[in-house]
């Protein structure tokens, strides 16, 4: 499993250009470019963007929210993703500190949607983002299940955070070629 690195604290709210990573208020984890995430083309491989987003971020937003790892143990229950959706904004290099905040965007009694901002940490510009749909299911019966009243409510505080901040540019948008 892939090791977040809690670096570069007085990055947040770094203000470069156009570019703002958002306040620490958000759910923020970070990690750095491992040299075999690169590509040939000498910049992180679409597929470790996905890996960094799913090792790093969701699993320890989920842990935040008491639906990671450790409940799964306990409860026989976890979350699967039905869809994620990755846009690639500005490439990233071996070495390169990344800061990745998580902000959920709505719930329901057994989904749930969320975005992750993956930022340089030193530079501050945005890098990618991850749109993801989980559904909370029963281990036992491989189906989904309802969360139960303690989560929902947990969820409910999750999303009262992130309605304090902009809704990323990038959420709900469709691919396609714009015409």
């Amino acid at each position: 499993m892939l090791q977040s690195l809690a670096l570069f604290n007085e990055n947040h709210g770094l203000q470069l250009g156009e570019i703002t990573m958002p306040d620490a208020e958000l759910f923020t984890t970070y990690t750095e470019v491992k040299p075999e995430w690169i590509d040939y083309n000498g910049h992180m491989n679409m597929g470790y963007y996905l890996v960094a987003f799913d090792y790093i971020a969701t699993d320890e937003f989920y842990d935040s929210m008491n639906i990671g790892v450790a409940h799964k143990q306990a409860l026989g229950r976890t979350t699967f993703t039905l869809g994620a959706d990755i846009d690639f904004i500005r490439e990233v290099m071996a070495g390169d500190k990344l800061h990745f905040t998580s902000q959920l965007m709505d719930y329901d009694h057994k989904r749930l949607h969320y975005i992750h901002c993956m930022y340089h940490a030193e530079e501050g510009y945005l890098a990618a983002t991850n749109e993801c749909l989980g559904m909370y299911i029963d281990l036992e019966t491989r189906r989904s299940t309802s969360f139960s009243p303690e989560q929902m409510a947990r969820f409910q505080q999750e999303l009262e955070r992130g309605q304090q901040f902009p809704v990323p540019k990038e959420f709900g948008r469709k691919l396609g070629i714009r015409r």
